[in-house]
Order: C-alpha cells, then sequence, then structure tokens
C-alpha cells in the first residue's frame, strides 16, 4: 500500500506557463517497505479526489 507522504509545489510564480497550463505539483509517495516513488501531478486533480498528504493512494 503507497501513501502519501508529501505534497510539493514547486511553483513560486517565476516559471513560464501558457495560460492553459494547469499547476502541476510533486507527490511523495511510500510504502511499507519504506520504498519511495516520486510523482508530478496535477494540483487539481489531487483536490478532486480529496487526496492530502496522509492519505493512501489507490490509484
Amino acid at each position: 500500500m503507497w501513501k502519501i507522504k508529501h505534497i510539493f509545489d514547486g511553483d513560486y510564480g517565476c516559471e513560464e506557463r501558457t495560460q492553459n497550463d494547469r499547476t502541476k505539483v510533486t507527490v511523495t509517495l511510500i510504502n511499507e517497505n519504506n520504498e519511495k516513488k516520486i510523482l508530478a501531478v496535477e494540483d487539481q486533480w489531487l483536490i478532486d479526489n480529496d487526496l492530502d498528504e496522509g492519505d493512501e493512494w489507490t490509484i
């Protein structure tokens, strides 16, 4: 089972994005064997799926 350990919003406003680009965040997942995965996902997708740090990643 993977859990969300950390969500990092690296957008400090200085990165150039087009008007249609969606904000992405870096999500660090960790499992019971202390293995890590790092993913980039749309911030709105996390919000829409009610996912936050400490939550189980079932996708």
